[in-house]
Parts: structure tokens; C-alpha cells; sequence
């Protein structure tokens, strides 16, 4: 008898603390923070918000961010080029620390990975109520000619591809990328299969 898939379990209300535990003042170290740095490529901001199906802000969910270089080069097995700035490209922050339920990362902007895609970021979300994280992409507002040649956001029709591109703000400190991420509804964020 062949071996079947395990069934997988609802995400409980619990698993921030677990996964982001330095966020909610627990002793305990988290294995990933939300900073990313290369040296000598200026910093940018992401930030923004998960909203259910209610339009309400998610208090509890877990982002993580996994990206490319500034050159476009992965620090990954699979990426045979490998990043050769140090760049780790991962990152993890909770919704329930910062005022309004916001999440924030401070990284660097990925260069292009080659294959004709445009600059982007691969999200991932963990939320309660979840069977399996989700997963969709963050594209830049400012590189709209690789967007638009982009074969990933070529197969979403134009009135969604919007749910993907975060809108570039001038910050204090630098550029500031807002992503708002719309589980349900009207403005549903695109999301894709592993």
C-alpha cells in the first residue's frame, strides 16, 4: 500500500508567537528578524497590512519575504550563479506588534533574475484560519517598462495584476514600498501555487 499525504491542519491562533516570538516579548530568540542588508546598496521599506475577507486588519499572520540580491542572484542551492554579496534573501516579521497591525521590512531592492522577469520579491503568508500558507509576489510601482514584460504578471489579466505591484512612497529614510495583502473580496491579492 502506497503511502498517503499527510492532511494538513488549520494554522492555529497561536503560531505567530511561535514563529516571531521576540515581537510579542517572549525570552526566546527568533531564528529570522525583518532586516536584510548588503553593503553599499541603499535600503528600502515594504510595508503594509493583511485585511480578511472583511476588509478588517489581521492582527495575528506572519509574513516572510524571500528575494533576490541586488544583482538578481538567489543565496540558494538552486540558484547556480549564488548570491555573491552576502545577501541572505529571508526575512520574517508578525502583524500584531506595530500600531494598526502593519508589518515592516527593511531590505535592499532585488535586481532582475534574468528569464525576461521583472524585479520582485516572493511573499509568503501564514494566518489563522489557513489550511496552507500562501504564497504571491511584490513587484515594484517604479520599474513599469520589466513589469510589463514581465511573463508572470503577462498571464494575470490587467485587472488583477494591480494586487501585485507595491506603491513607491518617499520615506525619511529612503524608499518606502506600501503592499497591502487582500485575503478575500473585491481587491483578492493574487496568490499562486508553490
Amino acid at each position: 500500500m502506497a503511502p498517503k499525504q499527510t492532511p494538513s491542519q488549520t494554522i492555529g491562533p497561536y503560531f505567530s508567537y511561535g514563529l516571531t516570538p521576540e515581537q510579542y516579548g517572549y525570552d526566546y530568540k527568533q531564528l529570522v528578524g525583518n532586516t536584510l542588508a548588503e553593503d553599499g546598496v541603499e535600503g528600502i521599506t515594504i510595508r503594509g497590512q493583511v485585511f480578511d475577507g472583511n476588509g478588517d486588519s489581521v492582527r495575528d499572520a506572519v509574513i516572510e519575504l524571500w528575494q533576490a540580491d541586488s544583482q538578481g542572484r538567489y543565496a540558494h542551492a538552486r540558484d547556480p550563479r549564488g548570491s555573491n554579496t552576502g545577501f541572505g534573501g529571508f526575512a520574517r516579521v508578525g502583524t500584531g506588534t506595530l500600531e494598526g497591525h502593519f508589518f515592516e521590512f527593511h531590505t535592499v531592492k532585488p535586481g532582475a533574475i534574468g528569464d525576461g522577469q521583472a524585479p520582485h520579491i516572493t511573499v509568503v503568508v501564514f494566518m489563522r484560519g489557513l489550511l496552507n500558507h500562501v504564497y504571491t509576489r511584490l513587484y515594484f510601482s517604479d520599474e513599469a517598462a520589466a513589469n510589463g514584460a514581465d511573463p508572470v504578471l503577462a498571464q494575470i489579466g490587467p485587472d488583477r495584476c494591480g494586487t501585485l505591484i507595491a506603491q513607491r512612497q518617499d520615506g525619511a529614510d529612503g524608499p518606502v514600498y506600501q503592499f497591502d495583502i487582500h485575503m478575500q473580496g473585491d481587491r483578492e491579492t493574487v496568490f499562486f501555487d508553490a
